[in-house]
């Protein structure tokens, strides 16, 4: 099947943090949707490997920022490309918490909600999380994220560059030369598993 099919799908692309025992993470998703409307509940889909994943297990709660039109590619990197368990990701974002302490970035937000996990879902390399959203609110009216906008922004931001592929796990770096001490930040291995795609 031709895999491009799935990023017309109209997902959206969200960031979703949890919080326990004073740690912290999050991370980029395209998996929020709404289950049913009477009671109100969410799903919201994860990988088991995830750090952030690990944190709602033990805390049962979440909290989802719906992310506008205008989110900087970097933002995205921030938080969808290195694990929480190695880097405090708020540490130096412009932030907020909810009412479950839990951190969320207070930048290109259009709404955000606070989520009471009340039944969780083993879908083999994902957990699918069914929660009641507990509070949330809208911050303004813009244009959100989708996942087909992303993509094609990250694809406008990559012409011309030089594309460096991990031989591990597939990750992509971008720039004229790759750093002989660059570590992969999805499977941490070294800059000798990166190979030139283009020239």
């Amino acid at each position: 099947m031709d895999k491009k099919i799935l990023t017309k799908l109209t997902y959206g692309l969200y960031i979703v943090s949890s919080q326990y025992d004073h740690k912290t993470s999050g991370c980029v998703i395209n998996t929020v949707m709404q289950v049913t409307n009477e009671p109100l509940q969410l799903s919201v889909t994860l990988q088991k490997t995830n750090y952030t994943t690990s944190l709602i297990q033990k805390s049962q709660r979440l909290h989802i920022v719906i992310l506008d039109k205008e989110t900087p590619l970097d933002t995205i990197a921030h938080f969808g490309f290195q694990s929480g368990k190695d880097k405090d990701k708020f540490k130096d974002i412009e932030h907020h918490k909810d009412i479950f302490d839990i951190p969320y970035p207070s930048s290109n937000t259009v709404a955000s909600i606070s989520c009471q996990v009340i039944k969780t879902v083993d879908v083999k390399t994902h957990l699918i999380f069914i929660c009641d959203p507990v509070k949330g609110h809208m911050v303004n009216e813009k244009e959100v994220l989708t996942y087909d906008y992303y993509h094609k922004k990250k694809a406008d931001a990559s012409k011309g560059k030089t594309k460096w592929k991990c031989d591990v796990c597939g990750y992509i770096y971008e720039g004229d030369h790759i750093p002989q001490d660059y570590i992969c930040p999805i499977c941490k291995v070294d800059a000798s598993h990166f190979k030139k795609e283009n020239d």
